[in-house]
């Protein structure tokens, strides 16, 4: 089975679900006043780009890049639905945000992922980001874990 990946719009019905079942899960592991969930209005906004996986048309994971000052991107609202994790479309979708953070000139990509989220880590440190302290302004806590990579820019290889 094919898996797409594309920018596309929050807002539509299919794609709400998907954040509605994100928000779900991240409640069942973090208390409400330690998750830093985005709504679908805010996904939408022009400092933000959705990314979403489809396989046989239907949304089946998603992921943000959200754009900070500073040439600073933030990876937000990674999620694939538990019936087809596991087979590299977290990473697929990392890879996506990391072009367009690479296209758009950011020197860094941070992102905040909780403290009881492992496969999440493995995605993250498989795409090379490490652990790190606190970044942006979310509060130093122990619900939380941070990661970060630098995205130096790469030299075209000599002929």
């Amino acid at each position: 089975m094919s898996v797409s990946i594309a920018a596309e719009s929050p807002l539509q019905d299919e794609v709400r679900a998907l954040i509605a079942e994100l928000n779900a899960v991240l409640l069942e592991l973090t208390p409400p006043e330690h998750c830093y969930h985005m709504t679908a209005e805010e996904m939408a906004r022009s400092d933000t780009t959705v990314f979403i996986a489809r396989e046989n048309g239907l949304a089946v994971a998603c992921g943000a890049l959200k754009r900070h000052g500073d040439r600073i991107g933030e990876v937000k609202r990674m999620y694939t639905r538990p019936a087809i994790q596991g087979r590299g479309i977290g990473g697929m979708i990392l890879s996506e945000i990391e072009g367009l953070a690479r296209k758009e000139g950011f020197e860094k990509l941070v992102l905040e992922t909780g403290d009881r989220h492992p496969a999440a880590w493995r995605v993250y440190e498989r795409a090379g980001f490490n652990r790190c302290g606190a970044v942006l302004d979310y509060p130093d806590t122990s619900w939380s874990v941070f990661y970060e990579k630098g995205l130096a820019i790469r030299e075209p290889h000599a002929a």
